[in-house]
């Protein structure tokens, strides 16, 4: 179901069509999914679990094969085109988990986000250092000793040395507690308003409906509901059969993430 929320102006700088899609022969997980996406904009993707979310980024970025549909770029066709093809292109993919280099330091990480392109690490660490400062103040620190929290940033500083033009998040705030979580949420809205355009997939619905310009709702590897954020956070509808259950959602993983051992524990 589509609401009533006025399309920009602009042409789409990422835009999925009827996509089909999943990881094994025969099973698809996504069936018929759409997406459009325009310069500069924060878009959400919420839904509940098995909904297809995390499958549709993940196509996006071809990691999952593409039966059916397209996706395009700037309007050039990228459907099925390999990941390291896309960071060329200019499209940054942070994962939910295992997203850093343990064994590596903070800097090394950021090194190894620029192996494309060399000649500009001096001037994108100075770009990633403004952007997170504790990061550049604990550069020499290793990765793997970092909290979750931290480890998020360090993922999303690393997609963003390549300079994208398209940041695709998955779950960001998946494991932090509720502090790292609203921390995550602003950290996104600041990298957005630098002119970076990103498609985030959020368990936490209600807080990534607050800050997207524009959200999705999957449902069964679908479009269920589009709309602004503000639009989807009041629809009765969409606070019926989808918030009210991912709160709650939300609320049972935060309870295993507030303990001293919660990966986004400090």
């Amino acid at each position: 179901m589509s609401m009533a929320a006025a399309a920009p102006a602009a042409e789409p700088v990422m835009k999925a069509t009827d996509l089909v899609a999943g990881y094994v022969p025969g099973v698809n997980i996504l069936n018929g999914c759409d997406l459009e996406v325009y310069p500069g904009e924060l878009i959400g993707i919420i839904g509940p679990n098995g909904a297809g979310k995390s499958t549709l980024l993940k196509a996006l970025f071809g990691l999952v094969t593409i039966r059916s549909g397209s996706v395009t770029l700037d309007g050039r066709d990228i459907t099925g085109l390999k990941a390291n093809k896309l960071v060329q292109a200019g499209v940054g993919f942070v994962p939910q988990t295992n997203n850093v280099f343990p064994s590596l330091t903070i800097e090394e990480n950021l090194q190894m986000g620029l192996f494309l392109r060399p000649k500009r690490l001096k001037e994108r660490l100075e770009y990633i250092y403004d952007l997170f400062p504790v990061l550049g103040e604990r550069r020499g620190q290793r990765a793997g000793s970092l909290s979750g929290g931290e480890r998020q940033s360090v993922a999303m500083a690393r997609a963003l040395m390549m300079d994208p033009s398209v940041l695709l998040l998955d779950e960001p705030s998946a494991g932090l507690s509720p502090v790292r979580q609203d921390e995550t949420f602003i950290r996104t809205r600041r990298i957005n308003k630098t002119g970076v355009t990103i498609i985030m997939v959020e368990q936490n619905a209600r807080r990534c409906l607050q800050i997207c310009d524009r959200g999705y709702v999957l449902d069964q590897g679908r479009n269920a509901y589009t709309g602004t954020g503000r639009e989807l956070a009041d629809d009765p509808k969409v606070i019926e059969l989808y918030l009210g259950t991912l709160a709650a959602d939300v609320e049972a993983a935060e309870a295993d993430t507030t303990g001293p051992n919660a990966p986004g524990a400090i």
